[in-house]
């Protein structure tokens, strides 16, 4: 058994993630999060709220999971979000093709469907069930689609992502920022993506929950006032360049950007932010990357972008989160397909002046030729603007057409006259940039549970356990009466109360010998055991266990709350926190 299937034996075993309708057979792509995944899934998301809502400032929302037709036409995912498919020709089974063709070309994204065909047929790729021969590629659309209401008169569509939901509130959230830049929001929720073949676990899955942020800022300065807390931190870099020679590169920030290796400041301001949340929720450091997207795989409308990837054994580097500076595609989009103005009036320092080429109507002229509509035509003319009076709209050797209640209306040039006026300008409309770090919640806790996972000898036998931080684990503290007697469970269940009542995560358990407790504790990634005895009767103290070492001290039973949240919030190390036991009792 490898090191994937140990954990994924675990993972079920525990409680951890359970495959999803068991009793009726399940359906891939689908997992539950038992009593330990959970929290454990919570945790991980509590973290990303300190980093990215409360360290930033970010406003969090919440939107549908439905969304109406039009977001998804603006956002492009109805013309273009699909995997290329390729079917097995004698046992029916199908296929994600560009997964198919990994080990030949490391990232065949950017691959035409035709070039993918073309790699299946010349390294004689066969169906990985039966072997037969597999079918031309083609696009499958991975939208849900579903009908909002009665009578399917609204189509709708579970979101394949949460980020949309930012963009078509940009115009409220601006308001709540008191129509100044930057601001960002973000979101913690489900996402779905009906996959071809999901076949790795919580990796790739058809319902998953993603946390997303969209930081609009204005695009003429992309440097950030709080680079300086970065710009020393170290990292492996995969740059375009380093994946042509096949190695990785590690420096510093302001180095990554001094180089032109990330396109500006704020870009690499969020990929660190993001690699200092990953380490704290115990993604490995030498197990992880961040590669920059080729040119030829990278978003047409994107400036720079950059994938977080991390090592798992069995199915190499894999992508956990993409952290992009999207330039103003989105709100563009929406604005086009919506007809809302999606822009910010950005004040500029001081007032600037400027002439400006304005329209003079001749009312007199106006008022028997247009009548009625005269003042409607005069205003229509003065509210042109400069690019209208310069191209569309005519020139100055030209008529001029101005709409007025929907009719066309060309105006002879005797009926106006253009004069040049000084105007003060206080400021410039412009469309903000998005710089977006979209984070994949399952594969990055999938991912803990891959680094965490360690195997040592104790007492003769093999010992798992899950070396979690402890600001994620699911269970900080097990409370262990070393025999289920009643004047011992007494006062570890008075110890679980004021554990419980300080906000640790306790657990209680009196099934089995210490050692097979012990060994429990370990598998679930529990820090710390106190363990209740005949000593605890007889001089007032417990012994706290630790778990990578196992370890132990004893401690007055007073003080025992306050080791344990001192050793939880790391303020002393294990050594310090009591008595050492000179001789560790056999587990």
């Amino acid at each position: 058994m490898d090191k994937n299937e140990k954990v994924n034996e675990l993972a079920r075993r525990r409680g951890f993630l359970w495959p999803a309708f068991e009793l009726y057979g399940g359906a891939a792509g689908f997992y539950d999060y038992g009593p330990l995944g959970a929290p454990l899934k919570r945790r991980i998301e509590d973290i990303w709220r300190q980093y990215f809502v409360i360290a930033e400032g970010f406003a969090e929302i919440e939107a549908p999971t439905i969304g109406v037709e039009g977001i998804y036409q603006a956002s492009g995912h109805l013309a273009g979000f699909s995997d290329p498919l390729t079917g097995c020709k004698e046992c029916k089974e199908v296929y994600r093709a560009d997964h198919l063709i990994k080990h030949i070309i490391e990232v065949p994204d950017a691959l035409k469907n035709e070039e993918i065909y073309k790699c299946i047929q010349e390294n004689e790729i066969g169906c990985p069930e039966c072997g037969g021969e597999l079918s031309q590629v083609y696009e499958f659309n991975l939208m849900f689609k579903t009908m909002i209401g009665p009578g399917n008169k609204m189509t709708g569509y579970l979101r394949p992502e949460t980020a949309q939901g930012m963009f078509i509130n940009f115009p409220r959230l601006l308001r709540y920022f008191r129509d100044s830049l930057p601001f960002a929001a973000v979101q913690i929720g489900k996402s779905f993506r009906n996959e071809i073949s999901p076949r790795q676990g919580v990796i790739r899955l058809r319902e998953f929950t993603q946390a997303e942020a969209e930081i609009f800022i204005d695009p003429r300065d992309k440097t950030h006032p709080r680079f300086a807390e970065v710009k020393d931190i170290k990292m492996k870099f995969y740059s375009r360049q380093a994946q042509e020679k096949g190695e990785e590169e590690e420096m510093t920030f302001g180095e990554a950007v001094e180089k032109g290796l990330v396109a500006h400041q704020t870009l690499a301001y969020y990929v660190a932010r993001t690699y200092q949340f990953l380490l704290a929720v115990g993604v490995a450091p030498d197990k992880l990357r961040f590669r920059q997207h080729k040119s030829d795989e990278m978003a047409h409308y994107a400036a720079d972008c950059w994938d977080a990837e991390v090592f798992l054994d069995r199915m190499g580097w894999i992508e956990i989160v993409g952290v992009a500076d999207r330039t103003d595609y989105d709100l563009k989009a929406h604005a086009s397909v919506s007809k809302v103005d999606l822009s910010v009036f950005v004040h500029y320092d001081q007032p600037v002046k400027r002439q400006k080429l304005v329209v003079k109507p001749d009312f007199k002229k106006l008022g028997p030729r247009f009548k009625s509509k005269a003042k409607a035509v005069g205003e229509a003319l003065k509210a042109l603007s400069a690019e209208e009076l310069k191209g569309g709209s005519g020139t100055k050797d030209d008529k001029i057409k101005v709409v007025v209640d929907g009719e066309t209306i060309e105006i002879e040039k005797d009926l106006f006259s253009f004069e040049s006026v000084e105007e003060e300008v206080r400021g410039i409309e412009i469309v903000p940039h998005v710089i977006e770090p979209s984070f994949g919640i399952d594969r990055i806790l999938y991912t803990v549970l891959d680094h965490s996972y360690y195997e040592d000898v104790a007492d003769g036998e093999i010992r798992a356990v899950l070396r979690f931080k402890p600001a994620v684990a699911p269970i900080e503290v097990a409370v262990l009466p070393l025999m289920d007697r009643k004047e011992l469970v007494g006062p570890a269940r008075k110890i679980q109360e004021q554990l419980r009542c300080r906000g640790m995560r306790v657990d209680f358990d009196i099934s089995g010998s210490i050692g097979r407790r012990y060994r429990r504790c370990d598998e679930a990634g529990t820090p710390y055991e106190v363990t209740v005895d005949y000593e605890t009767l007889e001089l007032g103290t417990v012994t706290i266990r630790d778990r990578d070492s196992m370890s132990q001290v004893k401690v007055p039973e007073w003080q025992v709350a306050d080791k344990l949240q001192a050793l939880l919030n790391a303020s002393i190390k294990f050594h310090e926190a009591g008595d050492l036991v000179a001789a560790v009792k056999k587990e």
